[in-house]
């Protein structure tokens, strides 16, 4: 089971891409657990994934939020933002699982 978590300013505008990328694992036949939280969940949600992707407006605390996780081993990356407005669940999935397989 792979577990991505997905985080932006309060994990609304994040739920929307959940579902798209879960649609596709689904198509794929991927196991997975995608969630999205806020900025202020962070610190109590992230251990329990392998990656956390952040969304655009987030960004600023990229450096704050991979120093957390770097002690766990568990990459944080923005979400390309054109991926983000366009929803594209596909490119997001596979920019989730790439930054998995080189993190082991």
């Amino acid at each position: 089971m792979v577990r991505i978590m997905l985080c932006c300013s309060a994990g609304m505008s994040t739920s929307l891409l959940v579902r798209k990328m879960e649609e596709v694992a689904q198509e794929r036949g991927l196991a997975v657990e995608i969630n999205a939280f806020g900025v202020s969940e962070f610190d109590t949600q992230f251990p329990n994934y392998q990656v956390v992707l952040i969304g655009p407006q987030v960004k600023y605390m990229l450096g704050t939020l991979s120093a957390k996780a770097a002690s766990h081993s568990i990459p944080v990356q923005p979400i390309d933002m054109m991926d983000y407005g366009m929803q594209r669940g596909d490119k997001v999935l596979d920019y989730a699982l790439s930054l998995i397989d080189a993190a082991h």
